[in-house]
């Protein structure tokens, strides 16, 4: 079987890179192309061409605008790379017979409440980045393909940037840091969507029934003052130089850090359908994150 995979040069792209290497011939795409193919989702036609060319069993689609606060500035850029593009490669996996793998966000929702959000939760998305992703979402599902949409949130790896290497480098510099403490999600790595992206496509290859949106993430919460102070006590704990003291991490809420789009104040993900219909138990938040510090420290 063929695989296409778009946008193999992010975190999660990375990773699928891996995962999916094991269930047949991986296409691996970045923005700029590659043999011939084009990977370039501001030309949404042009992707039609390269499944084509490709005629894939499975296209996964890891690609994405995710600078979420420069988005409200680019709205329709946003849109072509989050709904229109994604729109295509629907309806060219439609036309093939072809199962999409697609990531959506927490940002679908309104943030409203302390309830984890089950798959058929009414969407209210805050933020251009948020609403052009749940466009995507609506064209997928409207194209009539065979998809699996994952929605996911806070994730992370060891490749490039990350929460945890800024909150590191802050903590070996300064007395003292504010954190928003009033943001509830589960930061999920980047490893364990790749790993349960290929399960369960593998799964739904098979059997076509399990097609459907899944929320995807690591189990349990915690909010970006939780998250920072594990990452700096486990870092301080190993003898890495921390100069912050423990009692000098500081809780503020979301309104002490303005910024051009909204962040839902609730991003749990209740994720007991993927783990009915795929046999599968999400590990804790902290698991992959102490994973990836070992990786970094």
């Amino acid at each position: 079987m063929k695989i296409l995979l778009l946008g193999k040069n992010g975190q999660v792209g990375w990773e699928l890179q891996r995962s999916l290497a094991p269930l047949g011939e991986v296409i691996a795409l970045g923005h700029d192309g590659a043999l011939g193919l084009s990977g370039d989702f501001a030309d949404p036609e042009s992707l039609a061409a390269t499944v084509r060319a490709v005629a894939p069993g499975l296209i996964v689609n890891a690609a994405a605008h995710t600078a979420v606060d420069k988005a409200e500035n680019e709205p329709d850029f946003a849109r072509a790379l989050n709904a229109l593009a994604p729109g295509v490669l629907a309806r060219e996996a439609a036309a093939l017979g072809a199962l999409l793998v697609h990531y959506s966000t927490d940002y679908v929702f309104d943030g409203s409440g302390s309830t984890p959000w089950s798959e058929d939760a009414t969407t209210g998305p805050l933020s251009v980045y948020g609403r052009t992703k749940c466009e995507g979402e609506e064209r997928i599902r409207a194209s009539g393909c065979c998809h699996l949409i994952f929605r996911t949130s806070w994730v992370y790896a060891a490749r490039g940037g990350n929460f945890a290497k800024t909150m590191l480098k802050l903590a070996a510099e300064r007395d003292k840091l504010t954190i928003i403490d009033d943001q509830h999600g589960a930061p999920t790595g980047a490893e364990l969507l790749a790993d349960v992206s290929a399960h369960a496509a593998r799964m739904t290859l098979a059997n076509p029934a399990l097609a459907g949106t899944y929320h995807l993430a690591a189990a349990g919460e915690t909010t970006w003052h939780g998250y920072a102070r594990h990452v700096i006590e486990f870092a301080r704990a190993r003898g890495i130089p921390i100069q912050v003291a423990a009692d000098a991490i500081r809780p503020v809420p979301t309104s002490a850090f303005p910024t051009p789009a909204a962040r839902p104040l609730n991003s749990r993900l209740d994720t007991g359908k993927l783990q009915r219909a795929f046999g599968l138990v999400p590990p804790p938040w902290q698991q992959g994150i102490d994973r990836m510090l070992e990786e970094i420290l």
